[in-house]
């Protein structure tokens, strides 16, 4: 039985990975977690230069998820070339880079530089932050401006592109299409869904830019229904998230066309909950005869 999972160049000793943002750089979890267990590590997203994310506060719990209004805080990719990357390139796992940016030049500069990253060996480009000013949600959510990020970065990075989707579209397979067709190796959905929260004691707005990105259990049915659709427009692979909390829901994607999972809030509540979902995948396929990972992958009857 094998659950190896290729996605690009890109070879994982299974399809469990952690979305980026909820596992901070991977060290942060690794007193706690076998991080050998899981197929690839997504760190926080990282852009050219360095950014002070929105003002507090900018997390919200809601029912059955929760928001976040973060804004893409971090300290640049040269920080990350320098102090971050020693600290992590020699984690038995795939470590995988999220890449933002505020225009096509600046996508590409910050893609480029991580590409010189010996042991980084993809990146994921954020085109559908919906937490930030400029960028992010301004290209994931058209067909153009997406390809013509992805069209940039392709020209600067060499190795896997996972191009992450924006749920915030009228038709998620039209952004994905026009990634494949620029060169993506495969695509990542769902980010989170735009939406609010209110302070009614307060009669204020719960986050300090009024919207923020909603995630957890509670978006599932949306990232589910929109892998399965995208799944079946495009010809490269698709990584799927929104919700998963277990191996059930991480099973309910594969059979819906998924070649590879995220798990993001979740980790909050469960750090262990990667490894947990790996070994759940492992015993769903001894249970079912089902010799190779692969054979799951969009199994509907």
């Amino acid at each position: 039985m094998t659950l190896k999972t290729t996605i690009g160049a890109m070879e994982m000793r299974n399809p469990v990975m952690t979305a980026s943002g909820t596992f901070g750089y991977g060290v942060e979890y690794a007193d706690l977690v076998p991080l050998d267990r899981l197929g690839a590590v997504i760190v926080k997203g990282t852009t050219l230069k360095a950014r002070e994310g929105n003002d507090y506060p900018r997390m919200a719990e809601t029912a059955s998820g929760m928001l976040n209004c973060v804004g893409l805080q971090n300290k640049g990719v040269e920080h990350f070339a320098e102090h971050i990357y020693p600290a992590i390139k020699d984690i038995d796992t795939q470590m995988i880079v999220n890449v933002s940016g505020d225009s096509a030049e600046t996508y590409a500069l910050c893609a480029e530089r991580i590409d010189s990253l010996e042991k980084i060996p993809a990146i994921e480009l954020n085109i559908s932050c919906p937490n930030v000013k400029h960028g992010g949600m301004a290209f994931g959510t058209d067909a153009k401006a997406a390809a013509e990020v992805v069209r940039a970065v392709r020209k600067a990075y060499h190795k896997t592109l996972i191009v992450k989707l924006s749920p915030n579209v009228t038709d998620i397979t039209e952004i994905a299409r026009a990634a494949e067709a620029e060169g993506a190796d495969a695509v990542s959905l769902i980010n989170t869904l735009m939406g609010m929260a209110i302070d009614a004691e307060r009669r204020k707005l719960c986050l300090s830019i009024g919207t923020g990105g909603l995630s957890g259990p509670a978006v599932k049915p949306v990232a589910l229904r929109m892998v399965y659709q995208t799944s079946r427009a495009v010809k490269i692979p698709v990584i799927g998230l929104g919700g998963i909390s277990n191996a059930t829901d991480a099973i309910e994607f594969m059979l819906a066309g998924a070649s590879a999972i995220q798990i993001g809030t979740a980790n909050f509540v469960n750090p262990h909950v990667g490894a947990e979902v790996a070994d759940g995948i492992e015993d769903y396929m001894r249970r079912h005869k089902i010799g190779d990972i692969r054979d799951l992958v969009g199994a509907l009857e």
